[in-house]
């Protein structure tokens, strides 16, 4: 990663790393499935009960105190949840010797609000650090001469100075000077932009080879970053309170629970039963209905389909992001980074009629020597593709580049040029075809028109053939690129929707708008332009080596290698394990019904409601578990 020339710090945007054992959540987590995990061994190998029972009670502690703790401060709030119902059955499940069970419950409740507090806190310091995009300092020009400033303090209508290669402080328009401006961090445009006197320019973004005056037009406080971050603190923050299914009627089973409880111990008592019969029958309910069953009919599969997803090079960050992808109704994909590889290549070269050189290779040839000393991506471009065909690529003396336009250098004797397409031979469009077109003059003379566009990802047609197939409908573009260039990729790929030279916040009510018609939107990002778009939607992906730091911590998925078929392989994954999920809800749904009903119409021995609970339980994690299995990922 390159330095900010202004200070010499990288960017803290891809610094920004939460140390895992930073949250208490984390550290109690670790504890208690630690002790939990060592009570087993001694459990299976033989040793002494009071070994394991005492290791079990301690992962009791350790992983309960917190969700006990909240749960008492909920009750005290007026609201039962299941986190103190949990515990109390945890509790109930020793106190009829099934410590283990118990111990289990702990440790799911534990490891599940350490993961959630440990994604919560990322996504918090990705989205602070994401300011960090902006310079620190500006040279802000005077009628004395130049000052440094911190970029905080500008004010509307000051003109800064931004040099070669240095980081833009304010979002503003450009007065004075031309420069190509890598602004994919706002964009995502695969190509730095021309600027020059009238054009607008964003706070963080790059400045090329020459320099730019730039009249500040927003305080920093309303740079295009900074509503950026506001878009995905707000999303977020509208996505924070989603629960999985089972946790959205928490309250309503809670309650049930508690008060058939206490009306099985209070009514036969009433009419006369012994306190003993009475507390027993009471407690048999209590464990036969407690919601053991009904968290592993949920969480087993869930976490099976995670880890059978990070297997095959695809993170879903936690069971209700796996549950979000069953739902999916409508894909939306970036263009650079996410259908292509985010780097031009070389696709057209064409000779103008009547120019002075009359063969294609000789024009690439004589470009890719003029170019070969320039860094600009066009430039690597243009002699990698004459490097892969073969040709010699003379040697460029005199070379001059002059920002905004192009370079020139003498190449065997000829003076050659590279420049913009504006008004060549008819062409008055620089996105002809979908390419962005440079011009080869030869000696002053037109000779050629080279097309350069980004690759698209080979598996990128496979991957919305199969999305069409799953889901019922093709997926949309969403890119900031332009329309021609969109267009070409998306129909390269086979989308026909496309919305293009959109910024982030017009990405965020593209999404908005398809989810008020009831699409279920999964957006598929990788920059920073993306990640407000991912927060918004109904589900996001990042591409995890294209990704910036920023759409990795928004997205509830991250594909690690990249591979846009993995897409449709996560959704059906996700799809298969919201149907173990509900079979699950209907096994323990119907142990808990039947021998709820034996307990309180009859008379169920309590040894045999614990056998039957258990044996639900360890049915509905068997049958969750299926998903492990290799084949459920190819099963799509």
């Amino acid at each position: 990663m390159t330095q900010d020339p202004v200070d010499g710090r990288q960017p803290a945007l891809a610094a920004c790393r939460t140390p895992l054992w930073s949250l208490v959540e984390v550290r109690w987590a670790a504890l208690a499935t630690a002790l939990f995990a060592v009570g087993a061994v001694f459990q299976l190998t033989g040793g002494p009960a009071w070994s394991w029972w005492t290791l079990y009670l301690a992962c009791y502690a350790a992983g309960g105190w917190e969700p006990g703790l909240a749960g008492l401060r909920a009750l005290r709030a007026g609201t039962l949840d299941v986190d103190l119902l949990m515990v109390v059955a945890a509790i109930g499940a020793a106190g009829v010797g099934q410590v283990f069970d118990g111990a289990l419950l702990i440790v799911i409740f534990a490891t599940s609000g350490a993961l959630e507090a440990y994604a919560t806190r990322r996504t918090a310091d990705s989205v602070r650090r994401l300011l960090d995009l902006a310079p620190p300092y500006a040279t802000r020009v005077t009628a004395d001469g130049e000052d440094r400033v911190d970029t905080v303090t500008l004010a509307v209508g000051d003109v800064i100075l931004v040099r070669p290669g240095e980081r833009i402080g304010a979002d503003g328009t450009v007065v004075d000077g031309v420069s190509d401006v890598d602004q994919a961090t706002i964009t995502g445009e695969p190509l730095p932009a021309v600027k020059a006197v009238g054009d607008e320019v964003y706070a963080g973004t790059i400045n090329g080879t020459g320099a730019l005056r730039v009249r500040v037009d927003r305080p920093a406080a309303d740079s295009v970053v900074a509503r950026i971050v506001a878009m995905v603190r707000e999303a977020s923050a509208t996505k924070a309170p989603t629960q999985l299914f089972i946790e959205k009627v928490e309250q309503r089973y809670s309650v049930g629970v508690v008060v058939a409880t206490l009306a099985l111990f209070a009514i036969p008592l009433a009419f006369g039963e012994g306190f003993t019969d009475a507390l027993l029958r009471a407690m048999t309910f209590m464990i036969v209905a407690s919601p053991c069953a009904v968290v592993l009919a949920t969480m087993p599969p869930l976490l099976a389909a995670i880890a059978t997803a990070g297997r095959h090079g695809v993170l879903v960050k936690s069971a209700v992001a796996m549950e979000r992808l069953a739902e999916t109704t409508l894909v939306a994909v970036d263009k650079t980074g996410t259908l292509t590889v985010g780097t031009p290549r070389l696709a057209a070269v064409r000779l103008l009629p009547g120019g002075p050189v009359q063969d294609t290779d000789r024009l690439l040839a004589l470009a890719a020597a003029a170019e070969r000393p320039s860094e600009h991506p066009l430039a690597a471009a243009i002699v990698a593709a004459a490097r892969a065909a073969g040709l010699t690529i003379p040697t460029a003396t005199h070379f001059v580049s002059a920002p905004g336009h192009g370079i020139s250098a003498r190449v065997d004797g000829h003076h050659v040029t590279v420049s913009r397409a504006s008004t060549v031979a008819g062409e008055t469009d620089p996105h002809h075809d979908g390419h962005t077109t440079v011009v080869v003059t030869v000696d002053g003379h037109p000779a050629g028109i080279l097309g350069l566009t980004d690759t698209v990802r080979p598996e990128a047609a496979d991957a919305v053939e199969r999305l069409t197939a799953l889901i019922g409908q093709p997926p949309m573009v969403l890119t900031g690129d332009n329309m021609s260039a969109a267009a070409r990729v998306a129909a390269e790929a086979g989308i026909r929707e496309v919305h293009a030279d959109l910024l982030p916040q017009e990405k965020v009510a593209v999404v908005r708008q398809r989810q008020e018609l009831g699409e279920r939107l999964l957006v598929v990002g990788d920059g920073v332009n993306d990640a407000p778009a991912l927060a918004a939607a109904h589900a996001g992906i990042a591409m995890g080596g294209a990704g910036s730091d920023l759409a990795l911590q928004t997205a509830d998925v991250v594909l690690v290698r990249d591979d846009l078929t993995a897409i449709p392989a996560v959704i059906a994954l996700s799809r298969r394990a919201r149907r173990y999920v509900a079979a699950n809800l209907a096994i323990a749904a119907t142990f808990i019904a039947v021998l709820a009903t034996w307990d309180i119409v009859g008379h169920l021995p309590l040894p045999l409601g614990v056998a039957g609970h258990e044996g639900s339980t360890v049915i509905v994690a068997l049958n969750g578990l299926r998903l492990l299995r290799s084949a459920a990922w190819r099963a799509h």
